[in-house]
């Protein structure tokens, strides 16, 4: 009886819930409110100043690949902090106004395979977290790179529960450890663990309790997304057999899609309409899928494959009106370049280089673009061909995350340091 009410509530919640930030403006997790990277503020620029655009703070996050997450007025992410002579993994939550530190938690051991921080020019990946908290304002949700799911009071950092993959689903760790982010949707967590027959999971965010696991899949590096294609609310797992989608509500598999793996995959899949499309790098390459619906009935069907072309190492693209936007490439550090791609047929519109493998985030129709050197540059969303409006270096440090944008403040993150920019009152000047 209990399970049948909880899967009522359930239902209801998914119903009702278009989305889960409670709180306007909010960056809730990887990727942002809408899971593709976009936000749906507005940014008007006037005209770009004359003058050095300075931030607003900065403040040191040592060491680590974790993006931004800001909500209900606190910035979180992930570093590695020395405590009592050993590395551990840190979630800290930061003031979004001052950039002071309001709490830090350990989370677990920071050790992983490869890495390191030293080696010719920033070719090194470095030590460090890679995965990147999620908040709905009241809580916050991290899976740490040994698989524990832990649920974090936003406040304080007390903690509320912990589930540990490995022991409760028999999770199974990868290589360099997990980078995957676990992505909220109304009252639901979702995460790949890997384990026989419960590798997709979807927690209870309140309880940490298990609503629905199923499938065999070993996960990858690759956050899951939420959608809706032909009408249908589904998660996007990228595992190492492929893309699988899943009813959020009951963990049914509504379509597969294959997709080679190789050594890691560490890019989410994104959606436009019914296409999918995805992409890794070491080789694989990329490939755009059509879902189709039919007597009840999902199949996808493979539009095109570029083998060993087109790869997404690690940062995500954003799409609109058809195209993709984002770092098409593999280990080109500092020259690597934004590319905008045909979604349909993966034909490459344009490209810039001298990016390396940075971010790019979707803010009203302009590119937010930032260089694995810290340098942050504004361009329209364009087929027709590059348009930069204007760029400036915002931080020191290697910078391999993505941007977040919440109510006109763009926040960004290298391993040395965070720093928030009030986008909205610097380039609305006239």
């Amino acid at each position: 009886m209990q399970k049948q009410i909880l899967r009522i509530t359930l239902l209801i919640s998914a119903i009702t819930t278009n989305n889960i930030n409670s709180y306007a403006g909010d960056w809730t997790q990887y990727r942002g409110p809408n899971f593709d990277g976009s936000s749906s503020e507005k940014l008007t620029i006037s005209s770009w100043p004359d003058t050095e655009i300075e931030p607003l703070w900065k403040a040191p996050t040592r060491l680590g690949f974790s993006s931004l997450a800001v909500a209900n007025s606190r910035v979180f992410t992930i570093v590695m902090e020395n405590v009592d002579g050993v590395e551990r993994e840190v979630c800290l939550a930061l003031n979004h106004d001052t950039g002071k530190k309001l709490w830090s938690k350990i989370l677990n051991i920071a050790k992983y395979d490869g890495g390191g921080n030293s080696g010719a020019k920033n070719n090194k990946g470095g030590d460090g977290p890679r995965t990147t908290p999620s908040s709905d304002g009241d809580l916050v949700f991290i899976l740490d790179g040994r698989l524990t799911l832990h649920c974090l009071d936003a406040k304080n950092g007390d903690k509320k529960w912990t589930v540990n993959l490995v022991k409760k689903h028999n999770a199974q760790t990868i290589r360099w450890q997990n980078a995957a982010t676990p992505i909220i949707d109304g009252d639901l967590i979702f995460v790949c663990g890997g384990g026989e027959k419960q590798s997709l999971l979807a927690i209870n965010k309140t309880t940490g309790e298990t609503v629905w696991s199923g499938e065999s899949d070993q996960m990858t590096h690759a956050s899951p997304i939420v959608t809706e294609i032909h009408g249908k609310r589904q998660v996007i797992f990228l595992t190492q057999d492929g893309m699988v989608a899943c009813d959020t509500i009951n963990g049914k598999v509504l379509w597969r899609a294959k997709h080679p793996f190789k050594i890691s995959t560490a890019a989410s899949p994104i959606v436009e309409n019914n296409i999918v499309y995805c992409s890794a790098g070491y080789g694989v390459g990329a490939a755009a899928f059509k879902i189709n619906y039919k007597s009840g009935q999902y199949s996808a069907s493979q539009l095109w494959r570029k083998p060993n072309k087109l790869m997404n190492h690690w940062s995500t693209p954003v799409c609109i009106d058809g195209h993709l936007y984002g770092m098409f490439q593999f280990k080109e550090y500092g020259d690597g370049p934004l590319k905008c791609v045909n979604l349909k047929n993966g034909e490459i519109k344009w490209a810039k280089s001298g990016f390396g493998p940075g971010g790019v985030i979707l803010v009203d129709g302009k590119l937010i673009a930032t260089s694995d050197s810290g340098e942050v540059v504004i361009s329209k969303a364009s087929s027709e061909g590059y348009s930069e409006l204007g760029r400036f270096k915002a931080i020191e440090g290697k910078c391999w995350t993505h941007g977040a944008f919440s109510n006109g403040q763009f926040y960004i993150r290298s391993t040395k340091e965070s720093a928030r920019f009030d986008l909205k009152a610097i380039l609305s000047k006239k």
